[in-house]
């Protein structure tokens, strides 16, 4: 029997999911994630994640193939010796606030993006690197591909996750050496570009960071391939479309919400609207808006000392509709603390009712995401000329009846919500692919389909008011 094994790390949580030839998912294992103060930044414990790992894929037992993926932005840097120098610090760390201006202003915005597509956001990778300390690095790895180097003591960048990182050409999809040497970044440090479906190594612990986790490494190997190591790409193959206009929105501590094309968009306008164009699978382009997503009610659900979600979720339902909303693109949520006082602030500071409960909180901050998901659809199918008549809503948040149903009723189309694994289920289709049981991307997308067996959709209806947008 064919099994696969997917590594699907998420910047709250990580898991080992494993399939049998039917393409079911099993979780075997789940651990938390997130970034801790340490050594001055905001950091990774990739050793300790590197380590969960192993006890997942050892939980899993033997596998015809793992796949990796993660998180866009972050990485780590490889000593001349093939060391990690440091823990990776993450996109929310600070460090970037005083090299993102300067170097807008040096390398213009317009030339930014008509390079790269991507949006200069203080979190891309061309800016951590401008801030960090390169002394002694030999190469970047970002996060899925630092993992993958520690499994088989291979180096490579998968394709769709360096195009998250403002330093990959979007035309022809290598590294471009121009903007990285107009920036200041050594071009040495970029490793070989791979495509999904490329195979990468053999699991062996040879390359594994410390004696413990060598000793960790099951007693069982098997190779790892090349999967759309970006958790957004992984999921958008697996949206169950009976139909080519549809938006997706990967719903998670973000929302990615956009369109799959054939091409990207660099026109004035799509930078202007603060579009972004990352490589998806067989080089379709995934035409999205960062919103900032579930993050704000996680954080909500940190201060508050994580209460019962459901019972929360059912009083949000009953408070008062648009009472306040706040802007969930505003980059004053990205830094983690004390969700709820800035969330009430910012209504403050709006001339909105600050909420007084926390199912007020709530309920501003899903039908904030809601009018942020409208915008993103209708700006999305203007820019891109791409029609939408349907919206996939995938992820952790397709749990979250309230918010599917209030971004049906904000963008007046139907939403399907699920899977919500979606990322490891695309992580999965793609090994399936590369050992022969699926062929085109096509195919896949069917196969996607079949396998949603229970969508769930949410009503049609407006009922976003006159005069918020």
């Amino acid at each position: 029997m064919t099994r696969f094994a997917a590594i699907d790390l998420g910047a709250s949580s990580g898991r080992v999911i494993v399939s049998d030839e039917s393409l079911t998912l099993t979780e075997v294992h789940r651990f938390p994630n997130g970034a801790t103060l340490r050594e001055g930044a905001l950091r990774w414990d990739i050793h300790r994640i590197f380590h969960e790992i192993l006890y997942g894929l050892a939980k899993a037992g033997p596998v015809d193939s793992i796949g990796i993926d993660s998180w866009g932005v972050d990485y780590g840097l490889l000593g001349y010796d093939g060391t990690l120098l440091r823990d990776p610090v993450s996109y929310r760390d600070s460090r970037t606030e005083k090299v993102v201006s300067p170097t807008i202003d040096r390398l213009g915005a317009g030339a930014l993006y008509a390079a790269t597509g991507i949006q200069p956001h203080p979190i891309n990778t061309v800016f951590q690197l401008l801030a960090d300390d390169l002394t002694g690095a030999a190469t970047i790895l970002l996060i899925p591909d630092l993992i993958a180097y520690w499994l088989t003591g291979e180096i490579g960048a998968e394709v769709t996750n360096a195009s998250t990182t403002g330093l990959l050409d979007i035309h022809t999809r290598t590294w471009s050496d121009d903007l990285a040497g107009k920036a200041g970044i050594p071009t040495h440090l970029f490793p070989p570009i791979r495509h999904p479906g490329a195979p990468i190594g053999v699991m062996t612990p040879a390359h594994a960071p410390a004696s413990c986790c060598r000793d960790a490494f099951p007693d069982w190997s098997a190779p790892v391939v090349t999967v759309a190591s970006h958790d957004t790409a992984s999921a958008v193959i697996a949206v169950p479309a009976t139909t080519d206009a549809f938006a997706y929105i990967s719903c998670g501590t973000w929302s990615l919400v956009g369109v799959e094309l054939s091409s990207p968009v660099l026109s004035e306008a799509s930078r202007t609207g603060n579009f972004t164009n990352e490589t998806g699978l067989d080089g379709t382009t995934r035409y999205l808006r960062n919103v900032m997503g579930l993050w704000l009610l996680q954080e909500c659900l940190t201060t508050w000392g994580t209460p019962d979600l459901p019972t929360l979720l059912r009083s949000a339902e009953e408070a008062e509709p648009f009472r306040s909303l706040i802007d969930a693109a505003d980059p004053a949520f990205l830094a983690p603390g004390d969700m709820p006082t800035r969330i009430a602030e910012a209504c403050r500071a709006a001339g909105q009712p600050a909420p007084r409960t926390r199912a007020e909180t709530v309920r501003c901050i899903l039908e904030s995401l809601a009018l942020a998901h409208r915008n993103a659809v209708a700006d999305a199918t203007t820019l891109s000329g791409h029609p939408v008549e349907v919206i996939h809503l995938l992820g952790g948040g397709s749990r979250n009846r309230l918010l599917c149903r209030l971004t049906a009723e904000a963008c007046d189309l139907p939403v399907v919500a699920g899977p919500v694994e979606a990322t490891a289920l695309g992580n999965i289709l793609v090994q399936a692919r590369t050992a022969g049981m699926v062929g085109s991307f096509r195919e896949i997308r069917t196969l996607a389909r079949d396998l949603h067996s229970e969508p769930h959709p949410a009503a049609k209806t407006s009922a976003a008011p006159p005069g918020h947008t």
